[in-house]
């Protein structure tokens, strides 16, 4: 009996997912298990995994298409199965299977159905493939009428490049499965396209000039990652409906420097940076107060009893937040450790779904990048984040005299219907304790 091999959601926020590359070509064997292709998700690069034996009779999705969760990529046969009952589900523009089957070679193919895939994290998460150079796009004869109708066979993106290039989609050549038209038949095509004729000498009565308009190669237009398109709409979600309030205070760093001075000179193990004994110190204030360490359900609070602190971390496309789990009850050097091993796995893309997601509160530092102080936008179902500013030493004025002190703002954006003023003010305090007697952070 053939397998379908979907798109699964690898993550709660996951809707869609791009088509890195693939492994096994049309016509090669599969067992239970081999990778099948990467896969980009909102998160990280991941496998997609075979769940049944046969050979790969169909690919129904080409590197770098972008598919819905849910949606058929791939039929697993036998060598001699029909598969055309499947392949009928599918939409008109698909890839063909390989074999026996009454379904033409090459006719693309997706459907949605119940999710019979496994992926895992990527070992390595390589680039996007490059597909090869299409040659340029020439005018046919005769519109490709994939559907039916005379309407040229293409992609949305094609679709849009073509609108945007006054481009006619009936006079090209799709070089996609089945002759579908994407977005390099597109740019083949608009630069192809002849230059345009010189301009009349102008009168000898100046005229109006005509409204600047872009022409080819003034701009780019870069399609949103599956990342960036999450942060897009993740945000758009907080910053409109939370009602947000911030609450900024100035911390005196003097103990907590002579503390991580200590610590370094003990060796490598307890190596730890200003940002490590934050997130302890805000983890162990969370710990505290759990009306902030907690969750907006819509008609409840959910109130956690661990802490699981999120620490924002930029990416090449984006920005995500691996989880610190349990992060009150690790010691400093610890979470310092751990924090980079995160950090780092975040960057090459191969974090696992459960190492960033689940947060019950978020900390974000950009305070390497010289930036004092700014407000951070919360992460919802979470009901604050914790922005942190640059450490720097600055006058100060003690008991009447003036000194030079290690100082840091941070910054605290409050969900007002889970967080009141005088709620998140009290935090402030048991944090200002915290830091300002960083010993309390060690026993």
């Amino acid at each position: 009996m053939a397998t379908k091999v979907t798109m699964e959601a690898l993550s709660p926020t996951m809707e869609e997912g791009r088509l890195v590359k693939w492994l096994k070509n049309e016509g090669d064997p599969v067992t239970k298990g081999d990778v099948l292709a990467e896969v980009e998700t909102d998160k990280a690069v991941m496998e997609l995994t075979a769940r049944g034996d046969g050979v790969l009779r169909a690919r129904l999705a080409a590197e770098g298409d972008t598919r819905p969760v849910g949606e058929l990529l791939a039929v697993i046969g036998a060598p001699d199965e029909n598969i055309d009952a499947l392949l009928k589900k599918a939409p008109a523009a698909t890839v063909t299977p390989s074999g026996p089957s009454s379904a033409p070679p090459s006719a693309p193919s997706s459907a949605p159905s119940s999710p019979p895939s496994q992926v895992r994290p990527a070992s390595q998460a390589p680039p996007a493939s490059q597909s090869p150079p299409a040659p340029a796009a020439q005018p046919a004869s005769t519109p490709s009428s994939g559907n039916g109708g005379g309407r040229a066979r293409s992609s949305p993106l094609a679709r849009r490049l073509a609108s945007e290039r006054g481009l006619d989609l009936g006079q090209l050549h799709g070089s996609g499965p089945g002759g579908r038209v994407i977005r390099r038949d597109i740019e083949a095509a608009a630069s192809a396209a002849p230059a345009p004729a010189a301009a009349p000498a102008p009168a000898a009565r100046p005229t109006p000039s005509a409204p600047r308009t872009a022409a080819a190669g003034d701009f780019e237009d870069v399609p949103l990652t599956q990342i960036r398109k999450t942060i897009a709409r993740r945000l758009a979600e907080s910053n409109g409906p939370i009602p947000t309030f911030f609450l900024t205070a100035d911390f005196d760093l003097t103990s907590v420097r002579e503390l991580r001075t200590r610590m370094i000179a003990l060796g490598d193990e307890f190596k730890v940076s200003y940002n490590d004994i934050l997130l302890k110190a805000i983890a162990t204030a969370l710990s505290q107060h759990p009306e902030v360490n907690a969750h907006w359900l819509g008609d409840s609070i959910r109130h956690h009893h661990r802490v699981h602190l999120g620490m924002a971390v930029a990416v090449e496309d984006g920005l995500i937040t691996p989880i610190i789990a349990d992060a009150d009850r690790k010691r400093i050097s610890e979470i310092a450790q751990e924090s980079r091993e995160l950090a780092k796995r975040a960057r090459e893309r191969k974090l696992a779904p459960e190492e960033y997601t689940g947060a019950t509160a978020t900390v974000s530092n950009l305070g390497m990048f010289g930036i004092d102080e700014f407000t951070a936008i919360i992460n919802p179902p979470e009901v604050a984040i914790f922005a942190v500013g640059a450490v720097g030493d600055v006058p100060v004025v003690i008991d009447g005299a003036l000194a030079i002190r290690t100082r840091v703002r941070i910054t605290m954006s409050c969900d007002h219907r889970a967080v009141d003023g005088a709620t998140g003010a009290r935090f402030m305090q048991t944090l200002r304790r915290l830091i300002e007697n960083p010993l309390m952070l060690v026993f």
